[in-house]
């Protein structure tokens, strides 16, 4: 059957729904060419619009980017976007020819800025991804630890070079042949040759999440949490980073086995409260606090105990006073679950900066961090010793006021609950001295009632 000519704009208007359908970062991808330089029609894909970088022909005839074609296809659609023919993955073939006409066009275009698309590498099949993962396993069965480190740097290398080659190596298992060989070379001796892989296992995990049930209970076995906490404690920075990072999905997944086990772990604690103390990274510093929001919620009492002796309390506090959003949302949810027990409370009472950034943090943040926030106070508030000091302190530094704008401005309701409730909490005690800072409402906007 002979394929029908499409016109440039016919096909631009056929595929103009695809682009909607398309990440934006996958979009741009391709856009290597200035204003000044006019790429021909013929050199941009019907999907994104932009030049082809890794340009593949389907069976209609039709010539797209890689990436957009595939991401297309991955999202449920079947079809060629511009034909609407019926169109498989495999269906695809490497257009060298186009793909060597759009390099000579960016090395002839050189004077207005245009970089040369570089020569795609040959995707990683599903035989090789399974051949690799064979081996992985196999060299960890044996304890061959550097053949083990070796094929699984390769996997790594493979899986960040290309999305798709990602894609294929996960759907090969990935996760599983890495989360087993760790959890077999973790139960041999602790040689130099071990940790070296078993770092690169950590490395390559975090390319290929998530983690599904049986991976997260491979690392989370007794030997395997040892060499991650040993890791995590005493390698470089980078191996700390994928530690913790692990850690983190695994403690995310809310798997109470995984969680009981990770709380028997007394170094796991200490690591994380040394990450928090000295972050080497706000990757790692994030990670960290979501791993112990995690401990804590699956165990309140023991976990927020040992964080509490570490010194965590005063951690968050001062790590609350200057930090970004996303560590301030995390660091509040944390000092809000430790405050359920007394002995929280006790180093946040006799800490002179608690109660003031926490009032500082409700409503400068996010709705996230106001509600950790009002609730963190009310817990502090509610459970004050007797002589009201913590009332005091709280509408020193303004909450009452705050509170109020709050509770105008509109919130949800389990943070309009905790706000009303600390309002009438605070309210008898609003004859001693109060203090606002009135640059705390600059930018706050009252809605029409």
């Amino acid at each position: 059957m002979v394929t029908p000519m499409i016109r440039p704009r016919a096909r631009a208007r056929a595929a103009r729904l695809a682009v909607s359908e398309i990440p934006l970062a996958v979009r741009r991808s391709a856009r290597q060419q200035p204003p000044a330089a006019d790429v021909p029609d013929h050199f941009l894909c019907p999907i994104s619009l932009d030049m082809m970088r890794d340009p593949v022909t389907a069976p209609t005839g039709i010539t797209y980017d890689r990436d957009g074609v595939e991401v297309w296809l991955e999202r449920g659609r079947a079809t060629c976007p511009v034909t609407g023919r019926p169109l498989r993955p495999e269906e695809l073939v490497p257009n060298h020819a186009t793909r060597r006409m759009i390099q000579e066009w960016c090395v002839a275009n050189r004077a207005f800025g245009v970089e040369r698309v570089p020569t795609p590498r040959v995707p990683v099949s599903v035989a090789d991804a399974r051949e690799i993962f064979e081996g992985v396993a196999e060299a960890a069965r044996r304890g061959d630890a550097a053949a083990c480190g070796r094929m699984v740097a390769r996997a790594r290398a493979l899986g960040k070079e290309s999305e798709r080659n990602r894609r294929c190596l996960a759907s090969a298992g990935a996760a599983r042949a890495l989360a087993f060989a760790f959890s077999r070379l973790a139960a041999a001796s602790n040689q130099q040759a071990e940790t070296r892989a078993l770092e690169e296992i950590l490395a390559a995990l975090v390319v290929f999440f998530p983690l599904d049930e049986e991976c997260r209970r491979c690392i989370a076995s007794s030997p395997s949490l040892d060499a991650l906490v040993s890791i995590l404690s005493h390698g470089e920075q980078v191996t700390r980073v994928s530690a913790v990072v692990v850690l983190r999905e695994i403690a995310s997944s809310c798997d109470n086995q995984c969680l009981e086990a990770m709380s028997t772990s007394n170094a796991m604690y200490d690591a994380l409260a040394n990450l928090v103390a000295k972050p080497v990274s706000p990757q790692a510093t994030k990670a960290a606090l979501v791993t112990a929001y995690y401990l804590v919620k699956n165990d309140v009492e023991h976990a927020a105990s040992r964080f509490v002796d570490l010194g965590m309390v005063e951690l968050l506090v001062e790590l609350l006073a200057d930090a970004d959003k996303g560590t301030t949302e995390k660091a509040l949810a944390v000092l809000d679950t430790v405050l359920v027990t007394a002995k929280a409370r006790d180093r946040a009472y006799a800490h002179a900066l608690a109660v003031p950034v926490l009032a500082k943090k409700t409503m400068h943040v996010s709705d996230m961090a106001t509600e950790f926030a009002v609730s963190a106070l009310l817990r502090l508030c509610k459970n004050s010793p007797a002589d009201g000091g913590c009332k005091a302190e709280a509408l020193q530094v303004g909450a009452f006021q705050k509170l109020l704008l709050l509770l105008q401005l509109g919130c949800d309701g389990v943070t309009k609950e905790r706000a009303s409730e600390l309002l009438k909490l605070l309210n008898p005690s609003r004859d001693n001295a109060e203090c606002i800072e009135t640059a705390d409402f600059k930018g706050l906007k009252r809605p029409f009632i």
